[in-house]
C-alpha cells in the first residue's frame, strides 16, 4: 500500500469503515467462542496468532528487534495493554452482553484523559471536563440502570471488570507516552503483544487448566479472525493510516467500534437494547467526542 493511495481520502476512510467492522463484529465471535473453551485458553489462541502474524509483519518491513533497554517496558506494557485488559474482558463476557462489553470498553479515553491529567500533569480544558462529566455519566446510567432494574449481581460483577480492563488500558496509553513514545509503533505492538500473550497462557494454564477446548471449524474460524484480522492485520493498517491522518481523527473514529459491536450483538446475537444502554451509551460517545474535539 502506498503512499500515493493514501493520498485519496476516500480510501482512507473506507479503510478507516472497514477496519472499525471488522473490529465491532469481532466482539460477536469473542462473545460465542466461549461455547468452545474457557475465556482465558480463546484468549491464548486469538493473541498468540496475532503476535506470531504481527512478528511476520515486523520482519517483512524490516523493522528490526527493539533495543534491549525498552525489553522491560514493552513487557509492562504488554501485561496491561493485552493481558490484564483481555483476561479481564473474556471472563467479564461471560456474564455481559456482546455489544455492552465493547461499549464499557471503549470508555478507555475518559480513563486516558483523567490520567493524563494527574500523572502527565496535562491541563484540562472546560470542554475535556464536560466531555469527561456526560461520558462518566454514561457510565452510571448503564450501571444504574443494571443495578436498580436487570437487579443481577453476575452481570454487576463482569461490567466492573470490563470497566477495570479500560482503566488497565489506559494505564498502558500513560506509560507508553512516558517510556515508548519515540519506538516504531508496529514494533511497539508485535511485542507487547507477544508478551501479553505470554502472561494469558500462564493465567489460563493456572485457571483453564484441564477445561474442555473444542477446535471445531467454527471456533478456529474465531481465533482466525479475531487473531490474524481484528488483531495484526487491521492493526498494521491501523498503523499506516496514523501517518495520514491525525490522532483527534483516529480517536474520534475508534467511537464507531462499540456502536457496530452494539449494532452487531443485537442483529447477530440477539442481544436486547435496554434504554439504560441505549441511553448510557450515547453519553459515553458524546462525552469522548467533546473532549477529544477540545484538544482542538
Amino acid at each position: 500500500m502506498g503512499n500515493s493511495i493514501l493520498r485519496n481520502k476516500w480510501i482512507v476512510w473506507a479503510l478507516i469503515l472497514l477496519i472499525t467492522v471488522i473490529w465491532g463484529y469481532a466482539w460477536v465471535f469473542m462473545k460465542a467462542s466461549l461455547d468452545f473453551m474457557g475465556p482465558f485458553t480463546f484468549s491464548a489462541f486469538r493473541f498468540g496468532t496475532g503476535a506470531v502474524t504481527l512478528l511476520l509483519v515486523v520482519w517483512l518491513w524490516k523493522a528490526g528487534r527493539p533495543p534491549r533497554n525498552m525489553w522491560k517496558h514493552l513487557i509492562i506494557v504488554g501485561i496491561l495493554q493485552t493481558s490484564v485488559v483481555f483476561l479481564l474482558v473474556m471472563y467479564g463476557m461471560q456474564f455481559v452482553d456482546a455489544g455492552k462489553s465493547s461499549v464499557l470498553l471503549y470508555s478507555m479515553p475518559l480513563w486516558s484523559s483523567i490520567f493524563a491529567v494527574k500523572i502527565l500533569g496535562e491541563k484540562i480544558s472546560a470542554g475535556k471536563t464536560i466531555g469527561l462529566g456526560i461520558g462518566m455519566l454514561g457510565l452510571v446510567t448503564i450501571l444504574g440502570w443494571d443495578i436498580f432494574m436487570v437487579q443481577d449481581p453476575e452481570v454487576i460483577f463482569g461490567e466492573i471488570l470490563i470497566i477495570a480492563a479500560a482503566i488497565a488500558w489506559a494505564s498502558s496509553n500513560v506509560y507508553y507516552r512516558i517510556n515508548l513514545q519515540g519506538m516504531n509503533k508496529i514494533q511497539v505492538t508485535a511485542y507487547q503483544m507477544l508478551f501479553g500473550t505470554i502472561g494469558i497462557i500462564i493465567a489460563s494454564l493456572f485457571a483453564e487448566w484441564g477445561d474442555p477446548v473444542q477446535l471445531t471449524g467454527e471456533s478456529i474460524f474465531y481465533i482466525l479472525f479475531t487473531g490474524v484480522m481484528a488483531s495484526a492485520l487491521c492493526f498494521s493498517v491501523w498503523f499506516l493510516l496514523l501517518s495520514t491522518i491525525d490522532m483527534v481523527t483516529a480517536t474520534l473514529s475508534t467511537l464507531l467500534v462499540p456502536v457496530f459491536g452494539l449494532f452487531f450483538g443485537w442483529w447477530v446475537l440477539g442481544e436486547t437494547l435496554t434504554t439504560g444502554i441505549i441511553v448510557g451509551s450515547m453519553l459515553i460517545l458524546v462525552g469522548i467526542v467533546v473532549a477529544q474535539l477540545s484538544r482542538k
